[in-house]
C-alpha cells in the first residue's frame, strides 16, 4: 500500500483527527492528529462498521454504506468506507461545536477521489 498523507484533511473545520483503517482487522494504517487513541478507535469502529454491514445484510438492503455518523455532544466521528477499496475506510473526529457536518462529508468524498489508496 502506498503512503497516505492524511494531513490535507487538517483543513476541515474542527478536524482534531483522521486514520486510514483497515476494516477486517482494525489495523491503523495511517494517522494524523492528536487528542485521540487513533489505534483503539481504529479497532472500534472496525467493528461498528462490520455490525453495520451484517445488520445490513440481514435486512437486504442491496445498497452500500456511504458513511456512519456517530454524534457526541462535543465531537462528531466520522467513518466514511473507501469507495475504491470498501475494505479500508477513512476516520475523522471533528470538534462539532468548530465544524460544518455537510462541509465535512463533501470534502471527505473529494480528499478520497484525489487520493491513491492502491
Amino acid at each position: 500500500m502506498a503512503k497516505v498523507n492524511l494531513e490535507p484533511l487538517r483543513a476541515l473545520d474542527g478536524y482534531v483527527a483522521a486514520a486510514l483503517v483497515d476494516g477486517d482487522s482494525g489495523m491503523l494504517l495511517a494517522a494524523d492528529g492528536s487528542g485521540v487513541n487513533l489505534e483503539l478507535a481504529a479497532a472500534g469502529n472496525a467493528e461498528v462498521l462490520k455490525a453495520k454491514r451484517k445488520v445490513a445484510n440481514a435486512l437486504k438492503l442491496n445498497d452500500t454504506i456511504e458513511d456512519i455518523l456517530i454524534s457526541l455532544t462535543k465531537q462528531y466521528h466520522l467513518l466514511r468506507p473507501l469507495e475504491s477499496n470498501q475494505k479500508l475506510f477513512l476516520y475523522v473526529v471533528l470538534d462539532r461545536s468548530k465544524s460544518n457536518l455537510a462541509m465535512a462529508r463533501h470534502e471527505l468524498r473529494t480528499f478520497e477521489k484525489g487520493v491513491d489508496f492502491s
